[in-house]
């Protein structure tokens, strides 16, 4: 136990040491601040998310279901090769906003089950 012990806080000590060295990241902000941990991991979560998306390209848009039809790249967040499948909008307004043929790149998730698109930008 004293082994342990003592591992323990040599480790602290490693990592303290090694903070107190290098307290700014290479992205120009301080993840020594409560504030410099938020920005850092939101700029992570935004760079996951911009990973996450998939290029597709309508293939319908059936409004009184309900449903858009896309053409897509892989969806790696839920394991998805690339395909043609139906996707349920989280936000309705979708339906109204694409038609087919239009080139997107969104972001699927399984939500209750469904395929739902959460998050779409027109593709250039």
């Amino acid at each position: 136990m004293k082994t342990l012990n003592t591992l323990t806080a040599a480790a602290f000590i490693a990592l303290g040491t090694q903070s107190q060295a290098a307290p700014q990241s290479h992205a120009g902000h301080d993840h020594t601040t409560p504030e410099g941990m938020a920005q850092h991991m939101e700029m992570s979560r935004n760079e996951t998310m911009r990973q996450d998306m998939a290029d597709g390209e309508v293939r319908k848009v059936d409004k009184s279901a309900g449903k858009i039809t896309i053409k897509h790249g892989p969806l790696p967040n839920i394991g998805m090769g690339a395909m043609t499948m139906v996707f349920r909008p989280q936000d309705p307004a979708l339906l109204d906003q694409l038609k087919a043929g239009d080139r997107i790149r969104f972001r699927a998730e399984s939500i209750n089950g469904a395929l739902t698109i959460t998050e779409v930008k027109q593709a250039p």
